[in-house]
């Protein structure tokens, strides 16, 4: 390989290095200007409030909190992920964990198989659930060109009302109190987690959470599929042309983004709960685009968006007792988000006019060699 020829490789892998590693710097520190102007306005210290967030990790169970909050989280972002790989937005993910989880809180509940079996059942069920509210976007998408982010929010209400009909206590509910609930699974579909005494206990299924992330990072980086994904979403007429089936792909990704939606609320459902009620915690759905945008799709970066997330969620309970609002950690995860997406699309522009000036420079070393020899006829 020609110097040139090598300088222009090593600046193109230099350059993707730099992006990858310049877009979130840029955004943390963007975010964390922001948020310290923001304290600023309204008269606290943006030091007092990182040191007493930074210090409430260490105080009960916010640790535990923490951890096992990302895991759903992580759950919320890779489903939403799995949609952006072909660039279609499921903002139905909402209702698809929710219906999801009280289908299988029904099922759960209403026979006391084998424990392994028993819980192997109510996975299932939450996968199926998920996967099949998802399909009908999938299918008004490939065969009838139905906006995915239309369908879904109707998809999302209708399964409002949905959940509301199943656990009435005429048909699967129980009315425990001033609150109606499922039946309450028994303890051989429950998820045992790991107690860390007085800290609480972390939910058994944060494990599924990780292995579900590496099984997303091998389907994208070891797999065809993975690749026709991808390709697919970068660019639908290449891959129409390269033999990929769009229809098929549309219908895939939605699938699985709404299968992997319907373990949202298993963490909680088999490790904490036991039962779904119209109490039963929402909107991680919504939480899950942000996270899923936070960390560009990547699980190492949906990780740490989650991880970030839930940090904020749970530290933020300690602002109070310093007079700083809690709601700064909210305006935080906003502008956070904000930054991450302003941040990557500077530092994209960047390096296309960077590349662009490399391959210039290229091509006018190549012209002046052509110049610089003789014709040899």
């Amino acid at each position: 390989m020609s110097g040139g020829g090598l300088a222009v490789l090593l600046g193109g892998r230099l350059g993707g290095l730099r992006a990858r590693l310049l877009a979130p710097v840029l955004a943390v520190l963007v975010a964390g200007l922001l948020c310290a102007v923001a304290l600023l306005v309204s008269g606290d210290s943006p030091w007092l409030a990182l040191r007493t967030m930074l210090a409430q990790v260490g105080q009960g169970s916010t640790a535990v909190d923490i951890v096992n909050s990302a895991a759903v989280y992580y759950l919320s972002g890779l489903a939403v992920a799995l949609g952006f790989q072909m660039k279609l937005f499921n903002i139905g993910v909402e209702g698809q964990y929710r219906l999801a989880a009280c289908a299988a809180a029904i099922v759960g509940g209403l026979w006391a198989l084998p424990a392994v079996l028993h819980t192997a059942v109510i996975i299932v069920v939450a996968v199926l659930v998920g996967a099949g509210w998802a399909g009908i976007a999938a299918l008004l998408r490939a065969y009838r060109g139905v906006s995915e982010v239309i369908s879904t929010i109707m998809l999302n209400a209708i399964s409002t009302g949905l959940i509301a009909y199943l656990i009435r206590p005429d048909t699967f509910g129980v009315l425990r109190g001033n609150n109606i609930t499922t039946a309450p699974i028994a303890p051989s579909g429950r998820v045992p987690g790991i107690p860390f005494g007085a800290e609480g206990t972390v939910f058994g299924l944060v494990f599924l959470a990780v292995v579900l992330g590496l099984g997303y990072w091998f389907l994208l980086a070891r797999t065809r599929f993975g690749f026709e994904l991808t390709a697919s979403g970068e660019s639908p007429a290449a891959a129409e042309a390269g033999g990929v089936n769009a229809r098929r792909m549309t219908v895939a990704a939605l699938l699985m983004s709404g299968a992997v939606a319907g373990l949202v609320g298993l963490p909680e459902l088999l490790g904490r709960d036991y039962a779904y009620t119209l109490d039963s915690p929402q909107g991680y759905g919504f939480t899950g685009i942000a996270i899923a945008l936070l960390g560009r799709n990547s699980p190492v970066g949906i990780a740490v968006g989650s991880l970030l997330w839930a940090f904020l969620d749970k530290s933020a309970l300690a602002l109070d007792n310093v007079g700083v609002p809690r709601e700064i950690a909210v305006i935080m995860q906003g502008v956070t988000v904000i930054a991450v997406v302003i941040a990557y699309e500077v530092v994209r522009r960047y390096e296309l006019a960077a590349q662009q000036g490399r391959v210039a420079q290229r091509a006018g070393a190549a012209r002046r060699t052509d110049i610089a020899v003789p014709d040899a006829g």
